[in-house]
């Protein structure tokens, strides 16, 4: 059992049967009582929905782990991973890790949602490096106004950039907002 005041970003719940991962977490005080506001994304189906608890509430943590997973192709609507530790391949379908995959290539390892043999859904790093593929060159001498232009990344992620940004320049970028956070390269 997990404590309301305990539970955080990431952390995976079971309620009524249902693998839960928590995305957002709001303490909430009314007149009456503190509440928490907890958003959750359904492991299995993908969806997000809200919940509220009264506070002193318990809830069942979900037996969960995280493997390594090495991202190695798409099959038409299947992205294929390969598990680091067994070398077994597991799918996911396109749909469950639509948002996930604008900031994973291939070759790339991310930590796997797993319930048992089952993978749920993935977990992606803070942070990513990713290259541009397709950018405007930017206008010489106008970098104090801190304007921004739009960059096509290798996984096909459009962000805005600063114009000192070209093609083949390697940029970090935030997993949480898709926002860039600064040229590697």
């Amino acid at each position: 059992m997990i404590n309301l005041g305990d539970l955080k970003k990431g952390k995976s719940i079971e309620i009524d049967g249902r693998l839960l991962q928590v995305l957002l977490v709001q303490h909430v005080k009314t007149k009456k009582s503190a509440v928490y506001k907890v958003k959750v994304k359904d492991l299995r189906s993908g969806s997000i929905t809200e919940k509220s608890f009264n506070a002193g509430e318990k809830l069942q943590e979900a037996q969960v782990e995280r493997r390594t997973l090495q991202y190695l192709y798409r099959e038409g609507q299947q992205h294929i991973f390969m598990n680091n530790d067994s070398y077994e391949q597991v799918s996911m379908n396109q749909d469950t890790i639509k948002d996930e995959m604008q900031f994973i290539i291939e070759g790339a390892a991310i930590q796997g949602i797993m319930a048992g043999d089952e993978v749920l859904g993935i977990e992606l790093p803070p942070a990513v490096e990713l290259t541009v593929t397709e950018s405007d060159p930017g206008i010489k001498g106008d970098t104090s106004s801190g304007a921004t232009k739009p960059a096509q990344l290798e996984t096909g992620l459009s962000i805005n950039v600063p114009l000192f940004i070209n093609v083949g320049d390697k940029l970090k970028i935030s997993t949480d907002t898709g926002e860039y956070l600064e040229r590697l390269s």
